[in-house]
C-alpha cells in the first residue's frame, strides 16, 4: 500500500432531506430517526462510518433536525433514572450513541442537491480524503462495503464510489457508471457517470449507491458545478468531471458490492428492512420468526 494516500478518518452523513415519502411521520421527527427496530436509522450509518475506522463524523443538517443532535447527545436525566432502576442493559444502550464518535454538526441552508450538501463539508474535511454516507442506503454490518472502499481508495487514490448491479428497469432511479475491469474482481475503473438515465441509454446496469470516498478536490469541482438535473448541484456530475480527468483529484474506482443492502428511503422498502433485520436478530428473531410464518400461511389460505 503506498504512502501518498492519507488516512481517512472524517465521514460526512448528508441528513437535510425533508422524508416527504414519509408524511405525516416526519413532520415532527427528520426522517433519518424513524426506528428500524429499535435504532434510529441513522444510528446504523454512523456505527457503520466508525467500524471503517471514521470516527470523526459531520452531519450536513437543515431546519427540524434537532433530534438529530439530541440523539448523539448524553441525556443525563434518562440515564440518571435507569441508573437509579439498576437498568444496566438500557443504560448501555442510552449511553452507546454518544460514545460512538466525534460528532459535528453543519447546516445545509438552501437544499440545493447532494452536491451542495457535500460541499457544506469543506471547512470541515479539509485537504484530505473523507467518506460520505448516505442514509437512506443500510448496510449490513456483516458485509464491510466501506472498509474495502477506504482500502481502495488509500492503494490507488482519487476516489472510490459503491456500485451495485441492478435490473435495467431499475436504473433510472440511479446514478450509472460507464465502467472498465480491474485485476482484482470486486473492482472496476469509473469511465464516466450518468444520473437517472432511461434503460435504453445507461452504460451499465452498475448503479451509484449511497457511499462515496472522495478526493477532496471534488470541493473545488463542485464549486464550478451549474445545477443539474432537478436545478441541484450533482455529485455525480462532479465525479463524472474527476473521471475524465485523471490529473485533477486522480482516478474513479467503483467497488462491485454483492452484499446486504437494506434501502430505508422507501416505505416498502422500509418495512422489509424492518423485518429482515428483527429475523436475524438473536433477542427478538426466533419470536418473530415463528409469528411471521403462522402470519404469511394465514394471509395465503385466505388469498
Amino acid at each position: 500500500m503506498t504512502q501518498s494516500h492519507p488516512r481517512i478518518s472524517k465521514a460526512v452523513i448528508p441528513a437535510a432531506g425533508l422524508g416527504t415519502r414519509f408524511l405525516p411521520a416526519t413532520k415532527a421527527t427528520p426522517k433519518e430517526m424513524l426506528p428500524v427496530v429499535d435504532k434510529p436509522a441513522i444510528q446504523y450509518v454512523v456505527e457503520e462510518a466508525v467500524s471503517a475506522g471514521l470516527d470523526d463524523v459531520l452531519m450536513v443538517t437543515g431546519r427540524n433536525k434537532r433530534p438529530l443532535e439530541d440523539h448523539f447527545d448524553r441525556n443525563y436525566e434518562l440515564e440518571s433514572a435507569l441508573e437509579k432502576k439498576g437498568d444496566g442493559e438500557r443504560l448501555a444502550k442510552v449511553r452507546e450513541s454518544s460514545d460512538l464518535a466525534s460528532i459535528h454538526y453543519v447546516r445545509q441552508g438552501d437544499p440545493r442537491g447532494l452536491g451542495h450538501a457535500v460541499l457544506c463539508a469543506a471547512p470541515h474535511v479539509g485537504h484530505e480524503p473523507f467518506a460520505v454516507l448516505l442514509g437512506d442506503d443500510l448496510i449490513d454490518p456483516r458485509d464491510p462495503l466501506l472498509a474495502r472502499m477506504v482500502e481502495i481508495q488509500e492503494k490507488c487514490g482519487g476516489s472510490v464510489v459503491a456500485l451495485m448491479e441492478v435490473a435495467p428497469e431499475q436504473i433510472h432511479l440511479y446514478g450509472c457508471a460507464a465502467v472498465e475491469p480491474t485485476d482484482e474482481g470486486d473492482v472496476v475503473r469509473v469511465t464516466g457517470l450518468v444520473e437517472k438515465p432511461d434503460a435504453a441509454d445507461a452504460p451499465s446496469s452498475y448503479a451509484i449507491i449511497g457511499r462515496y470516498v472522495l478526493d477532496p478536490h471534488i470541493f473545488d469541482i463542485l464549486r464550478k458545478t451549474e445545477p443539474g438535473r432537478g436545478g441541484e448541484i450533482q455529485l455525480t456530475d462532479a465525479l463524472q468531471h474527476l473521471a475524465e480527468d485523471e490529473k485533477v483529484g486522480g482516478p474513479v474506482h467503483g467497488v462491485v458490492f454483492k452484499g446486504r443492502r437494506y434501502d430505508t428511503g422507501d416505505r416498502g422498502d422500509y418495512l422489509r428492512a424492518i423485518v429482515r433485520l428483527a429475523c436475524e436478530r438473536e433477542d427478538l428473531g426466533p419470536d418473530f420468526r415463528t409469528w411471521l410464518r403462522s402470519y404469511v400461511a394465514e394471509e395465503m389460505q385466505q388469498h
